[in-house]
């Protein structure tokens, strides 16, 4: 049987999580490495940019700085997330190992259908969107506000976003499962052009675990059960671990040169032309 790493949930701010997931990414484009599931959550509330995004466009940076909520830019791509109240995952692992392949779209395929088994331990029956993008097109630079093929549903609303990106025969899958959901905050973090309809239109599309299942279910339990769905649909074992020195190294340098600098979080969207 096959042995990933699990790295247990934890709380860190929205740069070090960034930064520990990118060195993670890192350090298994210069090594074999068995694959990396990791769980975190957020110190303080923050916005996740996707790697193309612009985000004076966006984002309305102003009500963010004023309220405290982060912003940074993930090494993923997709559209903003606004974290908080949520569950993050990330994977990391060779594209071409045992159980996934060069195909995107396979991959994610696969990825939900690990988190599916776990939602279903929670209490909480999801599917995939099964063919294209679906939804409102509301809150354009939101995530949520729309859904892709192999992103999950439950009660045909969006309850989970990923993006993902690969290099050297390594990919890096980032996600969120909403464990509440506002969406009058949303619309105040990123720019819409009517907030109060398109705050409706999301209410509409986008659901949450709290909404699922009420406060039945803690994150220690939901972790537990994700991970557990890993191992039954991969017919894999996760063994506890933490950072290697390695990784460490990589995460500090990451953080100071990268992550912690206005020029790469606020920068790239324009920079790219995006």
């Amino acid at each position: 049987m096959e042995k990933w790493r699990v790295i247990p949930f934890e709380h860190f701010d929205s740069f070090e999580n960034m930064a520990i997931d990118e060195a993670i990414f890192r350090a298994g484009r210069q090594r074999e490495m068995p694959p990396t599931i990791r769980f975190y959550g957020w110190k303080r509330p923050a916005v996740s940019l996707g790697y193309f995004q612009d985000a004076e466009r966006e984002i309305n940076c102003g009500y963010c700085r004023d309220r405290g909520i982060d912003i940074v830019r993930r090494p993923t791509g997709g559209r903003a997330v606004l974290h908080g109240d949520d569950l993050t995952y990330s994977l990391v692992a060779g594209e071409n190992s045992l159980h996934f392949s060069s195909d995107i779209v396979e991959t994610y395929r696969i990825i939900s259908g690990c988190i599916i088994r776990g939602l279903e331990k929670s209490g909480v029956e999801a599917e995939m969107v099964e063919e294209g993008r679906t939804g409102s097109g509301s809150a354009g630079g939101f995530c949520f506000a729309a859904s892709y093929r192999n992103e999950l549903l439950t009660d045909g609303k969006k309850i989970c976003g990923s993006a993902q990106v690969r290099a050297k025969g390594m990919f890096l899958q980032h996600g969120s499962l909403l464990m509440d959901f506002d969406p009058m905050a949303v619309c105040a973090a990123i720019i819409t052009k009517d907030a109060e309809a398109e705050a409706k239109a999301l209410e509409a599309s986008v659901t949450s675990m709290r909404k699922s299942v009420g406060d039945n279910i803690g994150i220690d339990t939901l972790c537990r059960n994700i991970a557990a769905g890993f191992e039954e649909v991969l017919n894999i074992r996760l063994i506890d671990g933490r950072l290697s020195p390695e990784e460490e190294t990589l995460r500090d340098s990451l953080l100071e040169n990268k992550y912690l600098n206005a020029r790469w979080n606020m920068g790239r969207g324009a920079k790219s032309g995006h």
